[in-house]
């Protein structure tokens, strides 16, 4: 018995999700098609509107609801500071430990050759455009510490060296290799206190 195109269109789908391969996609698919109608119905419905209200904040890079972003309206954050991470996700892990309270500039990945991923493809354009508005006094690279990670941020801080503004790195508890999502509260609080200038103006 040949499958179903309805559940093989689902399964398609489903394995466009980063992680999930035939087997997790069949799964699920059978999963959904077991649920209550009316469930099905809120998640399609979950699904139309985070793909109606939400989008990518024009200036910090981050996700916003509504064309509102929470982290550029917010005028009690500290204007001077800015750290730059790899994605939303390594946001949201640096607010959990409410101890930075600057901006935000989220790239939407690393550089990378090997996989042809390269200055154009990521939001380091962005960036400059901020360092270039001249209100910054720091910029934390927080990039992931994986080759990538390292590569991009050892980029951006040879670009920001003409720039008269200091130029950190997290170092401080967190292992090589290690993505910034993964690391628990308290080692993350300590990266950034314990930061390593590349570059800093008095």
């Amino acid at each position: 018995m040949e499958e179903f195109q309805s559940v093989s269109a689902l399964i398609e789908s489903l394995k466009k999700l980063p992680g999930i391969g035939r087997k997790s996609a069949e799964r699920m698919a059978y999963q959904i098609l077991q649920m209550k109608p009316e469930k099905i119905d809120q998640m399609v419905t979950a699904l139309k509107n985070a793909r109606d209200n939400i989008d990518i904040c024009p200036i910090c890079g981050s996700f916003r609801e509504n064309k509102n972003c929470p982290i550029c309206s917010d005028m009690s954050r500290d204007q001077d500071t800015l750290i730059v991470v790899t994605s939303f996700k390594d946001l949201l892990a640096i607010e959990k430990i409410n101890s930075y309270h600057g901006l935000y500039h989220v790239l939407g990945g690393n550089l990378s050759p090997t996989k042809g991923i390269g200055t154009k493809d990521i939001n380091i354009e962005g960036l400059f455009n901020r360092v270039r508005e001249g209100n910054l006094k720091e910029v934390i690279l927080a990039t992931d510490l994986t080759l990538d990670g390292e590569t991009t941020a050892l980029y951006i801080a040879k670009l920001l060296s003409s720039y008269p503004i200091s130029v950190s790195r997290l170092a401080y508890g967190l292992p090589m290799g290690g993505q910034l999502e993964y690391a628990d509260e308290l080692t993350l609080a300590k990266s950034i206190e314990g930061r390593n200038f590349i570059k800093k103006e008095l």
